[in-house]
C-alpha cells in the first residue's frame, strides 16, 4: 500500500468517528493530567528538603561599637543634657514668662531687650541680631548665640528685707517683705481683677494695679492686660484666678494683649 493510500485510509477512519467519542476521549486525557498534577501536589513537600541553615550574624566591630556605647548614657542621660545649657547668657535680655511643649519640643517666651519692652518669640525665631530661641523648658530658655547655646532664667530673686530700728513699729518693717517677693498673699493686694463682659458672659478679666504698679510688672503682667485662660482652662469669674493663687503653685496664664495672645508663667514662693 502506497503512503497516499494510508492517508486516504486514515482520513476516512477519523472522519468515521463520531463526534462525541472524540471529546470524551478528551475530557478523559485532560482529567487523567489534572488528576495527576493533584496527586504530585499532595506528595511534593511543601518545605526545604535540602539541610537548612541559620545566616550568619553580622557582627559589629569592636571599635564601633566602643564608639558607640562612649558617645551613649542610659544612666545620666539628663545630666548630658544639662551640661549643654550651664553656659548662662551674658546679653541684656530679661525672661518674664515661658510656654513649653514637651510633646513637640517647642513653645514660646516672653522676653524684654535692652529697652525693656516685652515681646513673646517662638522657638526658632530671633530674639536679637544673631540671637535666636533655641528650646523653653520650665524656668528657662536655651537661646543660639552664633552657634552656642545660652541658657536665660527666670528671675526668681527676691530683694532683702530692709532692716530697721529697734524701736521702729512692726508694721513698718513688715512692709518691704510685703511688696518684696512674688507670692499669692503680694499678688492678691497688688493686683486688682475687672471683669470683661462680651454677650451677657464674662470672656476674661481686665488686670489692674493696685499699687504703683510694680508687682504687676514683676510677674510679667502689663496695666491693661486680659486674662482669658488659667492652666488651660478659659476664665469664667474672679475666682477662678483667686482659686490658683496659693503659696508654691504653678500657674500658666494666658493673656490677650495689644490684639495678640501671650502666656505667662508664674512660680509662686512657698
Amino acid at each position: 500500500m502506497s503512503l497516499a493510500e494510508r492517508v486516504k485510509t486514515q482520513s476516512r477512519w477519523l472522519t468515521s468517528l463520531p463526534v462525541g467519542a472524540i471529546l470524551i476521549a478528551l475530557l478523559a486525557t485532560i482529567c487523567a493530567v489534572q488528576a495527576a498534577r493533584l496527586f504530585w501536589v499532595s506528595v511534593t513537600p511543601v518545605g526545604p528538603t535540602a539541610q537548612w541553615r541559620a545566616p550568619a550574624v553580622n557582627l559589629v566591630p569592636t571599635a564601633a561599637r566602643l564608639a558607640l556605647f562612649s558617645g551613649f548614657d542610659p544612666f545620666y542621660r539628663s545630666e548630658a543634657s544639662a551640661a549643654t545649657t550651664q553656659n548662662v547668657t551674658s546679653l541684656s535680655l530679661v525672661l518674664f514668662g515661658v510656654r513649653a511643649n514637651e510633646s513637640s519640643g517647642g513653645g514660646s517666651a516672653i522676653i524684654a531687650g535692652e529697652d525693656g519692652v516685652q515681646n513673646s518669640y517662638a522657638v526658632g525665631e530671633e530674639v536679637a541680631p544673631g540671637v535666636t530661641l533655641a528650646s523653653v523648658a520650665f524656668d528657662h530658655v536655651v537661646l543660639s548665640r552664633g552657634g552656642v547655646k545660652e541658657s536665660l532664667y527666670l528671675d526668681q530673686s527676691v530683694p532683702a528685707e530692709t532692716v530697721g530700728p529697734a524701736g521702729a513699729p512692726s508694721q513698718a518693717a513688715s512692709a518691704p517683705s510685703a511688696d518684696g517677693g512674688l507670692n499669692a498673699e503680694t499678688l492678691q493686694k497688688a493686683i486688682g481683677f475687672a471683669p470683661r463682659n462680651e454677650g451677657g458672659r464674662v470672656t476674661g478679666l481686665v488686670l489692674q494695679a493696685r499699687d504703683d504698679g510694680t508687682m504687676l510688672r514683676l510677674a510679667g503682667f502689663l496695666a491693661g492686660d486680659v486674662v482669658v485662660g488659667v492652666n488651660g482652662r478659659p476664665i469664667s469669674s474672679a475666682a477662678d484666678i483667686a482659686a490658683q493663687l496659693r503659696p508654691g503653685a504653678r500657674i500658666s496664664f494666658e493673656v490677650e494683649r495689644g490684639g495678640s495672645k501671650v502666656p505667662i508663667a508664674l512660680n509662686l514662693e512657698q
